[in-house]
């Protein structure tokens, strides 16, 4: 008996999401999908255990810029566009009134967005990562070890150091990381130089060891000691160690978007893991119960995926 073609399961998953996407994000969508099809472009999340200063140098001398310093000031530069483009129309819509109460009203206007800063104080002024502009497809060099063996940066999407920023993190905190392997956002929250305590758990055993690979070349003994490893199912958190956290991270397994159209090895659309792709939310909150029950009252829980799936993003929430 013939067998049916074998389709690629890059090519389920750019099926899947344009007959999905395309509903979701209508005239979005095409150029979402171009951004999911191109080489990723990585940042360089600066390692503050080894010395950066002439990394900074040699970083900036490619025209790379740290976004997490220039977020805050394009977002109050967009804050003060917006301002002074409302106090335009305010002046068009008064043009009886007098001079004076016009500059008055957009000087009120621009004072207020100057007051209202875009991001919270945060610890993002211990994190600097570094990516190059749009549309520069310059490529880092891989990193490179310092005098006592620790690597100067960590390539990453930077994307993926959002979640870290939103959860705020203060001194002396309890954080945890729920799913932290391969380890990036992990190794960012080392980076804060601040938590109280911080607890690193993937359930995957493999996946793990790179987490403690990625501790090993990057952290210094003393720091690495501080860290609480474990291979546990995060979804069993809540009871093994309820109401401990001042902060959790919750960066659950999903579809992995772009991961899904470009890549044949363990690919979620392969034929063989629908049951597992298909149960993908009923896992993802699971993880982010065990999450909230982990964190002591008041504390704060970050909920992210890799996904543009609302059923793996505000469903969940809901």
């Amino acid at each position: 008996a013939a067998t049916a073609p074998r389709i690629p399961p890059t090519r389920l998953a750019l099926h899947h999401f344009d007959v999905n996407y395309s509903l979701q994000l209508k005239d979005l969508w095409p150029s979402v999908r171009a951004s999911l099809l191109c080489e990723q472009k990585y940042g360089a999340l600066l390692n503050n255990f080894s010395p950066v200063d002439h990394v900074t140098q040699e970083l900036e001398l490619l025209n790379a810029t740290d976004f997490v310093s220039e977020a805050p000031k394009k977002a109050l530069r967009s804050q003060r566009g917006a301002a002074a483009e409302e106090a335009g129309r305010g002046e068009s819509r008064s043009q009886e009134g007098s001079g004076e109460g016009r500059t008055a009203m957009q000087a009120e206007t621009m004072t207020q967005a100057e007051m209202s800063p875009p991001l919270r104080p945060s610890i993002s002024s211990n994190i600097k990562c570094y990516t190059f502009p749009r549309g520069d497809i310059t490529r880092f060099r891989p990193a490179r070890p310092d005098a006592l063996g620790l690597l100067d940066y960590y390539l990453m999407d930077a994307a993926s150091l959002l979640p870290v920023l939103a959860l705020n993190v203060q001194p002396d905190d309890f954080v945890l990381d729920l799913c932290a392997a391969p380890g990036g956002k992990t190794l960012a929250l080392l980076q804060t130089g601040i938590c109280g305590h911080l607890a690193a758990n993937d359930v995957s055993i493999s996946r793990t060891k790179r987490l403690y690979q990625i501790l090993h070349s990057y952290v210094p003994k003393v720091i690495r000691e501080t860290v609480s490893v474990t291979s546990c199912d995060g979804r069993d958190w809540g009871q093994l160690q309820g109401s401990t956290f001042h902060k959790v991270l919750v960066d659950v397994p999903c579809t992995t978007d772009r991961h899904s159209v470009m890549e044949e090895e363990n690919n979620i659309f392969h034929r063989r893991r629908t049951k597992e792709r298909q149960m993908l939310p009923m896992l993802q909150l699971q993880l982010l119960m065990a999450g909230i029950l982990a964190t002591k009252p008041g504390g704060e829980v970050v909920y992210s995926t890799c996904s543009l799936s609302p059923l793996q993003n505000e469903y969940v929430i809901e």
